[in-house]
């Protein structure tokens, strides 16, 4: 998804708008109003608000679903692919946190789209879950549950956001705790 100068614009303050109202409480009045257009203008550039919740749900998966074929390709062992995956997920999570929780929390008030979406995040899942397994299998650790595990991983992974405070501490301090609490926390100390 490829989109213009200003439609980058509008969804900028978009995501400003959403995170203090929400989406449901947000207008395309409001939208104009945070930059300094006439709502009519915006029609120009968009179709509705819920083109912008899908260009961040959509935009989001996307960059998910590379990451995850990244993680897949590269050869290393399989204690080291789960840091990557779990790295690679974070960086995503991390990069934006207010366009992280408009994708976590928003994506059900998708309309049009929101059946392809939900098919979408299930893919993901599937996806994880089977490298999950693999690597379990590959580090002959047991794995009682996959889909639970992944539900687990994916979960705190994608709450991560709530538990540091902005400008406080670096990604990479956040990344480096997550990492050890989901790879120790679950399997103990299995280096």
């Amino acid at each position: 998804m490829e989109l213009k100068e200003k439609q980058i614009k509008i969804l900028e303050v978009a995501v400003e708008l959403f995170k203090e109202k929400g989406y449901v409480g947000s207008s395309m009045r409001d939208l104009a109003t945070k930059l300094n257009i006439k709502a009519a203008s915006l029609y120009a550039h968009i179709r509705s608000k819920e083109e912008i919740l899908e260009w961040i749900c959509f935009g989001v998966a996307h960059d998910f679903f590379k990451k995850l074929k990244e993680v897949k390709n590269t050869e290393v062992s399989a204690h080291e692919k789960l840091n990557l995956f779990i790295d690679n997920h974070l960086s995503i999570v991390l990069k934006n946190r207010d366009v992280t929780h408009i994708y976590s929390n928003e994506w059900k008030h998708l309309e049009e789209r929101l059946p392809e979406f939900v098919s979408l995040r299930k893919n993901y899942q599937q996806e994880v879950e089977q490298l999950i397994s693999d690597i379990y299998k590959a580090e002959n650790w047991e794995l009682k549950s996959p889909a639970f595990t992944t539900r687990f991983i994916l979960h705190t992974l994608n709450n991560s956001y709530f538990w540091f405070k902005r400008n406080t501490e670096s990604t990479s301090e956040i990344t480096d705790e997550i990492r050890d609490k989901i790879l120790y926390g679950l399997l103990g100390n299995q280096k």
